[in-house]
């Protein structure tokens, strides 16, 4: 039963360089001693660095136990153990499970090497308690193709050579074997959403349909197709939407989508989001999204919350940006020479003396420095190189600067008079005509770079 896993195993994996390195997840249960051993079995035949990892996540009274019998396997393996002990935050809104499971990935992710496999003992069966647990949660193609056989994680691949074998299979297999295994109580529990499935579903399922984990696994893979496909779609649209307009950080234009089928443009938009970083939204909040931040009219300054960022709506595209508020009325002293640390997480700005190419003239001696977010009602200011004088409102309308910006861009003072709009524009009467200073501005989000808002 072990020779015919262990070919069906190395037909998984990819072809082994001399440099490639093997790290297991493991937990001391019966599929991940399976997959210990396959692996053990696979880097001695490829003369590979083989390592196993466990992770000690103080949930169970028999935890240091476990830790003992992972000792052991390994010893008898002859295969390196880590023991990597981690504490979780209780009462803090989210489920047990989901952070055992975090921390985990964090702790593999931190003793990845360069290039290393990452090997977990995922089975056919798991896939199908995944696929259930997608349709519970009402998930798109992209959640029902479940988990897939290699991916890249951290700094190099996520494999799972044990997908198409059942639990029954690797059952049969491990009785063969003299380590024995760890049984976590906690499996037992039915609160849990994973183990109803487990222990009382998924056996009814599959005594009426004793096939159902392999033809759910098959569905999972068409649906890991579709989901290629729509990947490629949607990497062929945005492509196109680029190609006309104007890069710009982060943005999305609105006008080429409107051209599209709304299921074409709802993909463009949950790729984009996915390239954000977001989680993806539900069908109605992408449609609020298009309906009442895209298609808003034109006179509207819409916005909708999620995640703790906001989508916003500037120049006929959409932007998803980290909420942040106007700083208000501060006033925070500067001298020539400094570095100052601005408020709202806004970054650093310097003030460096120059001799040649400095944007404005030194200072007077009964004219004190000071960076803040306001000016005085009614102020008129004229930029260096422009005829006339404007609102500063109307100048940061005239250089396309989003709404968000506006009260979060450092001004300089010279005294009591407006000297530059830190990244924008120097005020006339401030140029140099020698020796200067020079003004940087170190944002800290590159939702702060003025010049890439604007449509100009």
């Amino acid at each position: 039963m072990i020779v015919h896993l262990y070919d069906r195993f190395c037909q998984t994996l990819p072809a082994p360089e001399g440099s490639t390195r093997l790290l297991v997840a493991f937990s001391g249960g019966l599929d991940s001693t399976l997959l210990l051993v396959l692996a053990a079995q696979f880097a001695h035949a490829h003369q590979l660095v083989l390592r196993a990892l466990h992770v000690h996540h103080g949930l169970s009274p028999h935890a240091d136990e476990w830790v003992a019998h992972c000792e052991s396997v390994c010893q008898q393996l002859a295969v390196p153990l880590l023991v990597e002990r981690v504490q979780l935050a209780r009462g803090n809104g989210e489920s047990v499970e989901a952070q055992a499971r975090a921390a985990r990935y964090q702790c593999l992710t931190a003793h990845m090497a360069a290039g290393e496999w990452l090997l977990t003992a995922h089975h056919q069966d798991d896939q199908l308690e995944t696929l259930l647990l997608a349709l519970k949660r009402g998930a798109g193609v992209r959640g029902l193709a479940g988990m897939v056989p290699s991916q890249p994680f951290a700094a190099g691949l996520l494999l799972r050579p044990l997908l198409d074998m059942s639990r029954a299979e690797l059952a049969k297999a491990a009785a063969t074997l003299p380590y024995g295994w760890v049984e976590d109580e906690s499996n037992q529990d039915v609160s849990y959403d994973r183990n109803f499935l487990r222990q009382q579903l998924i056996p009814q399922l599959k005594a009426r349909w004793p096939a159902m984990a392999r033809t759910a696994a098959r569905s999972m893979a068409l649906c890991a197709e579709q989901e290629t496909l729509l990947q490629e779609i949607a990497e062929q649209d945005w492509q196109q939407i680029r190609d006309g307009d104007r890069a710009v950080a982060g943005a999305l234009p609105i006008a080429p989508l409107q051209l599209l089928s709304p299921a074409r443009r709802n993909n463009v938009l949950r790729y984009w989001l996915r390239h954000q970083g977001a989680v993806m939204p539900s069908r109605e909040l992408l449609s609020r999204l298009w309906q009442e931040v895209a298609l808003a009219g034109a006179d509207a300054n819409p916005q909708l919350e999620m995640q703790g960022r906001v989508w916003r709506r500037f120049a006929g595209r959409l932007y998803w940006l980290e909420a942040a508020p106007e700083v208000g009325e501060v006033v925070l002293p500067l001298r020539v020479g400094d570095r100052l640390l601005l408020p709202a997480a806004l970054g650093l700005l310097s003030l460096q003396r120059q001799q040649h190419g400095a944007e404005l003239r030194l200072p007077l001696a009964n004219e004190p420095l000071s960076v803040r977010f306001q000016v005085a009602p009614g102020t008129m200011l004229k930029p260096a190189g422009r005829s006339g004088s404007r609102r500063l409102k109307k100048l940061l309308q005239e250089y396309g600067v989003p709404p968000w910006l506006r009260g979060r861009l450092p001004i300089l003072y010279y005294g009591e008079q407006v000297a530059a709009v830190v990244g924008l524009f120097v005020c006339a009467e401030f140029l140099p005509s020698g020796e200067g200073v020079s003004c940087c501005w170190q944002a800290t989000h590159g939702d702060l770079r003025v010049a890439e808002s604007a449509d100009s």
